[in-house]
């Protein structure tokens, strides 16, 4: 990614993401409390820095993750321009999404997991403290490759999903955005 403030963007973006996840997942592994007891118990038993578990692992996912998807997605698009002769339509700059987000959460799936752990671990643990190699080692030596790449499938698929989606408005919006901007004097 070569845009100034990407790397920036993303920190600041998961300074919201990472206490709404960390919320949510625990929410999904004890099912008989509530969103708002969870959070309260967390600012209780932890304090703000327990919103905060397994940030530095979140980013350490999402700037790969990015530095997979995007310029994949730019070259799936150019590949298939070229193959056709013009410029990729919105619908197939989706599909290119769809593979470039599916591709990137794949091969990022071990630092999610190793986020996910960081974030459920129980309070005061050594994989609590955030060191995501640590957590990588954990999982490789009880679970081995199939721990690493837990979800995998999933997790490609809502990514998948959401690329097709996000990309193809993305790009819907920018061409809108250009035509409008050709046809002002």
């Amino acid at each position: 990614m070569d845009r100034p403030g990407f790397t920036a963007s993303l920190v600041v973006a998961c300074l919201i993401r990472v206490p709404s996840e960390v919320v949510k997942q625990r929410a999904q592994v004890s099912a008989s409390s509530g969103t708002f007891h969870i959070f309260s118990n967390i600012l209780c038993q932890e304090g703000i820095q327990g919103l905060y578990r397994g940030y530095k692992s979140t980013v350490l996912r999402e700037i790969p993750f990015s530095l997979v998807q995007f310029p994949l997605w730019e070259s799936l698009k150019a590949l298939w321009s070229w193959r056709q002769g013009h410029v990729v339509d919105c619908w197939q700059s989706a599909v290119c999404g769809a593979f470039a987000g599916g591709f990137a959460a794949a091969v990022t799936t071990p630092l999610d997991v190793a986020k996910t752990r960081i974030m459920l671990a129980k309070a005061g643990s050594s994989t609590a403290s955030g060191n995501i190699l640590s957590a990588l080692h954990a999982v490789w030596r009880t679970q081995g490759l199939s721990g690493l790449f837990a979800g995998v499938f999933p997790r490609m698929a809502a990514i998948s999903l959401g690329g097709f989606i996000f990309l193809g408005a993305y790009d819907q919006t920018r061409s809108f955005l250009l035509e409008l901007g050709r046809e002002r004097p």
